[in-house]
C-alpha cells in the first residue's frame, strides 16, 4: 500500500498545484490525504482522482465551496465532471477554430468573399464591442495611445498574478478588513482604472461584459465570487 501513497510535495511537482494549496484543501476538507506516523501528508489514487476533479471545476470557474456541494452529489462523479470540462473548453475552441475559419476564406479569396462572410467574421472578432459606444471604444484607443504599449503590457502581465493572490485570499477566508487584501483590492481598482481611466460610464460597460460573457471571465480564472469579495473589499476600504 505504502508504495502507491504519494507525498505532498511530489504531488505538487508533478501536478503544478502548489503545497500550500494542497495544505489548504486539507485544511478546509476539500482534499483529505492519509497521515503517515511522522505527520506527514499522504494521498492514494482516490484522492489523486478527487484533486483532479477539484481541478477540473476551478477552471471551469466554480468557487471551492461550489466545487465540495459538486462533489458531494452523487451526479457529479468522475466522469461527469471530465464531460463538464471537456464541454466548457469545447466552447472555447469553438469560438476560435470559427474565427480561423472564416479569416481562412477571406485570406483565400479576399475579392470572392460575401457581405455575410465579412460580417460574421466582424462579429467573432469584435465581441468586445457589444458592449461599449462608439465613443467609449474612441476614448479606449486614445487612452490606449497615450499608456503606449509597453505599459499596456506590464498591466496585462500583472493581472494573472493580481488575480491568483486574490483567489488565494479567498480560499483562506481572508477577511476583507484585513491590510493585505485591503492592498489587494487597491491594486485591483488602480489597474481597472488603468483601463477605464475613471469614466463611469466605461466602468459599467466593463461590468457588462465580463456578466455578458462568462467564458472570457472563466478563462482569466475570473467569478462571481472574486468580484463580490474585491467590492467587499473596496467597500471596507
Amino acid at each position: 500500500m505504502a508504495d502507491d501513497l504519494i507525498k505532498s510535495g511530489a504531488l505538487a511537482s508533478r501536478t503544478g498545484v502548489s503545497i500550500r494549496t494542497l495544505h489548504h484543501y486539507d485544511k478546509i476538507g476539500l482534499l483529505t490525504p492519509h497521515r503517515s506516523p511522522s505527520g506527514h501528508r499522504l494521498y492514494d489514487r482516490r484522492q489523486v482522482v478527487r484533486l483532479q476533479q477539484i481541478v477540473s471545476l476551478r477552471q471551469i470557474g466554480l468557487s471551492l465551496d461550489e466545487i465540495r456541494k459538486a462533489l458531494n452529489r452523487s451526479e457529479h462523479n468522475a466522469r461527469r465532471i471530465i464531460e463538464l470540462h471537456i464541454a466548457r473548453l469545447k466552447q472555447r475552441i469553438e469560438v476560435q477554430q470559427d474565427l480561423c475559419r472564416r479569416l481562412e476564406v477571406i485570406a483565400a479569396r479576399p475579392e470572392l468573399a460575401s457581405i455575410e462572410e465579412i460580417i460574421k467574421t466582424i462579429e467573432v472578432m469584435t465581441m468586445f464591442e457589444k458592449y461599449y459606444t462608439k465613443e467609449q471604444l474612441e476614448t479606449l484607443r486614445k487612452r490606449a495611445a497615450e499608456l503606449g504599449e509597453d505599459h499596456i503590457h506590464e498591466v496585462a502581465a500583472e493581472w494573472p498574478k493580481l488575480i491568483a493572490e486574490v483567489r488565494g485570499e479567498l480560499q483562506r477566508g481572508t477577511d476583507p478588513k484585513d491590510p493585505r487584501m485591503q492592498a489587494l483590492a487597491k491594486r485591483w481598482n488602480e489597474l481597472v482604472h488603468e483601463f477605464t481611466g475613471g469614466d463611469p460610464g466605461i466602468t459599467e460597460s466593463l461590468n457588462n461584459f465580463y456578466r455578458g460573457e462568462p467564458q472570457f471571465a472563466a478563462q482569466q480564472s475570473l467569478d462571481g465570487q472574486i468580484f463580490d469579495y474585491v467590492r467587499k473589499a473596496l467597500r471596507e476600504s
